[in-house]
């Protein structure tokens, strides 16, 4: 008793000496600012530290940095309303220090956007309620880290449908007032209501919008023909293999034939290449492209050096068949020559000869142009 005694005179001592909180109501460990008439812009930084029940309705928060930094200071919290309000976005790990939260009342405020891990760190975290808000659309992932959940109210949003977890263990959750889209994205929605033991509040109002032969009716009995939703999946894979195989052929184009680093930031202008996927096929293609086409460049510049290497070392011995191949050769040359009545087989006979002897004798070795000959004539 004397612990809380002494804790509730700090608490008053620091509301008297800041204006701003002196609007708000401390009782024990509960700090209630609901009647500030809209003067709070943040969380006041100067709230007790043990306090576990904290109502700021009906004022211009906007859950930025610095209100996340002050919750954070308070561990012992149970109970947080922050309804009629400003905020607009809910960030990652915006309650993240918050580990004995149950209760958490953020209705009435401009959200649009839930970001995945918004409710990270909230495992005992039983009921929440995201009433009259701006949802479009969230993510199956984004109540997974909230074990304990039971109520959920996503009421008058503007959810049109909602991939849901099996591993929900809600006792009562409230979809009423939200245009939902009776077609194959609510599947997954309608087979998790089919087999859901709780409640489901306002029923009668949760209904389709859409299409409009389903206007009307309750999305647990809309009828949704689960064939066509199996042809459109297929559909869509097709489509998005056509679209990375256009964004594969664009990039390599870019690649290529895009100026040069230097020479566009001269010109004062970047080139816009495609965002690259995450798809280590389509980083694997492109390596393999660049990689090839550097190798043939690389081939086709050395081929040439290469041969005339090669062919400057091309000598061999000569064959012992070789003489009898250059007389057949010079048989046949010289039976392609046009006769002359004139000139006798002894003739012929001088000429071949001739010809002979200008064929040096095999002594079993081999010119080289490389070897020195001046220089051996010297020593010699």
């Amino acid at each position: 008793l004397n612990m809380k005694l002494s804790w509730l005179m700090i608490c008053a001592e620091i509301m008297f000496l800041n204006p701003v909180t002196a609007d708000c109501n401390v009782t024990s460990q509960t700090v209630t600012c609901d009647e500030s008439g809209k003067k709070l812009h943040t969380i006041p930084i100067s709230l007790c530290l043990n306090v576990t029940r904290l109502s700021l309705k009906n004022n211009n928060i906007a859950l930025n940095d610095n209100d996340k930094k002050v919750l954070q200071r308070l561990t012992n919290l149970t109970e947080l309303y922050l309804n009629e309000n400003v905020i607009s976005v809910l960030y990652n790990n915006s309650f993240c220090n918050l580990p004995k939260l149950k209760i958490l009342d953020i209705s009435n405020n401009n959200i649009t956007t839930v970001h995945q891990a918004a409710f990270a760190g909230l495992n005992h975290l039983s009921k929440l309620n995201l009433l009259h808000n701006y949802i479009t659309q969230l993510d199956s992932d984004v109540f997974t880290s909230l074990k304990s959940l039971i109520v959920l109210n996503l009421q008058d949003n503007l959810l049109k449908s909602f991939h849901i977890k099996s591993s929900f263990k809600l006792t009562t959750i409230v979809l009423a007032g939200n245009p939902w889209n009776c077609s194959c994205d609510l599947l997954d929605l309608q087979k998790w209501l089919t087999t859901f033991n709780g409640t489901m509040e306002n029923e009668n109002n949760t209904v389709c919008a859409f299409p409009n032969a389903q206007k009307m009716i309750s999305i647990r009995t809309a009828m949704i023909q689960t064939t066509d939703c199996g042809f459109k999946k297929k559909s869509l894979e097709t489509t998005v293999t056509s679209t990375s195989t256009n964004k594969l052929q664009s990039f390599a184009s870019l690649t290529f034939l895009s100026p040069s680093k230097n020479d566009t930031e001269n010109n004062g202008t970047r080139a816009e290449l495609p965002l690259l996927g995450k798809s280590w096929t389509f980083l694997g293609g492109v390596l393999g492209f660049v990689l090839s086409t550097t190798l043939l460049i690389f081939t086709a510049i050395k081929c040439p050096t290469w041969y005339r290497y090669l062919i400057s070392y091309s000598h061999r011995r000569l064959e012992e068949n070789d003489s009898e191949m250059f007389e057949q050769e010079f048989s046949a040359d010289m039976n392609s020559f046009p006769t002359v009545p004139d000139i006798n087989d002894e003739h012929s006979i001088v000429i071949f000869e001739k010809t002979h002897a200008f064929v040096p004798e095999e002594d079993g070795f081999i010119e080289d142009k490389y070897i020195d000959t001046h220089g051996i004539s010297e020593e010699s």
